[in-house]
């Protein structure tokens, strides 16, 4: 995937351009159909359909003492937009000079810099620039003055309720991961890149990986029968969400994969591992055999 880092550098592809816009975050079934809009319109003009979101969250700039936990972070939100058939990314940087700028000067930029702007498509009741001064009737302005067309995607609806980034991120602190998998339109994922830790697991005959996860909203601290994305293929797992008590005291919560019929280096390597069922609370034993005996009825229970 290209990823882009302004909007000037939009004049390197070729157009016309359908942008689809938006933050994005865990790129859920709504945000899909914004950006399938984009996709269908470059198919049939023949363009380059481009992804533009922020980073960070405008949240973390606006008011960050109420900002979301982030559902997917960008190397995560990446690879899933490279699984939708997206080839490009605009990640604009967000400050507050870029949360100063007018609604038609952002799109002002948008239309100098594409070679042409074929579209832009974004959530209908998306607002955007400073004070939130844009939004789709704005947009059908500027769209019909210079030349672009607009599709504004009405809400995404389940059991009549709007998808929303909130209401997965509600399901996935419950540890409600089917109800989280409906509104994203596939089954959540957490992913990151292995990092050294303690080799605990090694001395005890369990190797574990230990994956640094990109994602901030995390389920419920616990054990959890898992499957990990290794070289192209899901495999079974053990995954450990928590601070390891029995070793530690007041550890940040971590997670640890354990990859029972699996043998191999992972260190280095980005993993992406799925929660498939909660098996047990954390808890504190008292020594090391107790724990290990604890972590083979783990994997028991996860087979």
């Amino acid at each position: 995937m290209q990823v882009l880092r302004s909007i000037d550098s939009l004049s390197s592809l070729p157009g016309p351009l359908a942008l689809a816009v938006g933050v994005f975050d865990g790129l859920h079934l709504g945000h899909q159909e914004v950006i399938r809009a984009a996709q269908e319109h470059a198919n049939q003009h023949r363009g380059t359909a481009v992804v533009v979101t922020f980073d960070p969250h405008p949240a973390r700039v606006l008011r960050p003492e109420h900002a979301p936990q982030l559902l997917c972070g960008p190397r995560h939100q990446q690879r899933e937009l490279d699984r939708s058939g997206i080839s490009c990314l605009l990640n604009c940087p967000f400050t507050t000079e870029t949360a100063r700028t007018p609604a038609r000067e952002f799109i002002r930029q948008l239309i100098e810099a594409s070679r042409p702007l074929g579209c832009i498509s974004v959530g209908y009741a998306w607002q955007f620039g400073h004070r939130r001064e844009g939004n789709i009737h704005l947009l059908m302005e500027l769209g019909q003055q210079f030349g672009f067309a607009v599709y504004g995607v009405p809400p995404v609806k389940i059991g009549g309720e709007t998808v929303s980034s909130t209401l997965i991120r509600e399901a996935i602190a419950k540890g409600d991961f089917e109800r989280a998998g409906s509104l994203l339109g596939r089954r959540h994922s957490v992913f990151g890149t292995v990092v050294e830790g303690q080799k605990l697991g090694r001395q005890l005959g369990f190797p574990t990986a230990n994956v640094a996860v990109e994602n901030e909203q995390l389920p419920p601290l616990g054990v959890y029968a898992a499957e990990v994305l290794v070289q192209d293929e899901w495999l079974p797992a053990v995954a450990n969400l928590g601070r390891r008590p029995t070793v530690t005291e007041d550890a940040d919560p971590s997670l640890e994969v354990h990859l029972p019929d699996w043998s191999g280096d992972l260190y280095g390597q980005d993993l992406e591992v799925r929660f498939t069922r909660f098996l047990r609370p954390e808890m504190k034993f008292n020594g090391l055999e107790e724990l290990k005996a604890q972590i083979r009825r783990d994997i028991a229970a996860a087979k």
